[in-house]
């Protein structure tokens, strides 16, 4: 089992999955057979329920590889999560995707 942590939209996701290898599209790391915590009616976490609403009928996800921040093997699944930029007022959580797009930026 696989945790990936990468930028999307500039939103850090971090994710659960059975399979993670380079893709054949140069470029792409592809992520598949999503793993999130059993549904339970009794508690619901509100931030897994998005990231799964999201990824709902995705079979395989092709992730460009500049946007993965990390990969790692582990032995236990967590909480798949999405951490909106700036929700922590430390500068730890502010991560930024390493190709940005010009047009953003004030002159």
């Amino acid at each position: 089992m696989y945790k990936v942590t990468f930028i999307n939209q500039d939103k850090v996701y971090e994710i659960f999955a059975k399979s993670v290898y380079q893709g054949d599209m140069y470029g792409f790391v592809v992520i598949e057979d999503f793993i999130f915590g059993e549904k339970s009616s009794i508690v619901v976490d509100p931030s897994e329920e998005k990231i799964r609403a999201e990824f709902e009928g995705v079979q395989r996800s092709f992730i460009p590889m500049h946007e993965v921040i990390r990969i790692d093997q582990v032995k236990r699944g967590g909480i798949a999560k999405i951490i909106e930029n700036g929700d922590d007022q430390s500068d730890k959580n502010k991560v930024s995707s390493i190709y940005t797009d010009g047009s953003k930026h004030k002159d």
